[in-house]
């Protein structure tokens, strides 16, 4: 009997932490509505202001609404923001990278970008694990709060194929938490 109430004490207390976090900075916190589940993205202005500022401005225009998750490798990532499916498409608008000294660890998440450093554009990719390969050389903008478990069930796609996905889950829907009625 101790033990389920230690269990529902720590229960409540994550529950609450989240809460906190998701209150303290409503402009600074992205709320993503998957088919199963929501996800909470903490962004990250001090470290990439360009990218979050950009990040929003597309939100808010209901750019991310509906794109796949074309690229998902297991045990890597979930790429997504790409209105084509393709992952050649984006907004048409680059951006300067804003590395820092930030790791890619599970959760995390950063910016795509081609070979060039400063192409970043709309796409974004979740940590489904740590890859250390990534620092230092990827925008990191933000990273998972609550609900990684729903963007742990996203559909890879075959590592033979780089993981592109033939029939890729969509992010149903994105929100700046500061503009969600409560």
């Amino acid at each position: 009997m101790k033990l389920v109430k230690a269990i529902a004490l720590a229960a409540l207390l994550a529950v609450q932490a989240v809460s906190q976090a998701f209150a303290a900075d409503p402009e600074n916190t992205l709320i993503m509505d998957l088919p199963w589940g929501q996800v909470t993205i903490e962004m990250r202005p001090d470290i990439a202001p360009q990218h979050v500022a950009r990040i929003k401005e597309l939100t808010r225009k209901g750019f991310y609404d509906g794109t796949p998750f074309h690229r998902v490798m297991a045990g890597f990532m979930a790429q997504g923001g790409d209105p084509t499916g393709t992952g050649t498409g984006g907004s048409g608008v680059k951006l300067p990278a804003e590395f820092s000294g930030e790791h890619f660890v599970r959760g995390v998440v950063g910016m795509a970008r081609s070979s060039s450093p400063n192409s970043a554009d709309s796409q974004f990719f979740i940590m489904l694990a740590t890859a250390a390969s990534l620092d230092g050389k990827y925008t990191i903008w933000g990273r998972v709060l609550d609900g990684m478990e729903h963007v742990d069930k996203i559909t890879k796609g075959p590592e033979s194929d780089n993981g592109m996905v033939a029939k890729p889950d969509k992010l149903v829907r994105m929100r700046v938490a500061a503009d969600v009625k409560k």
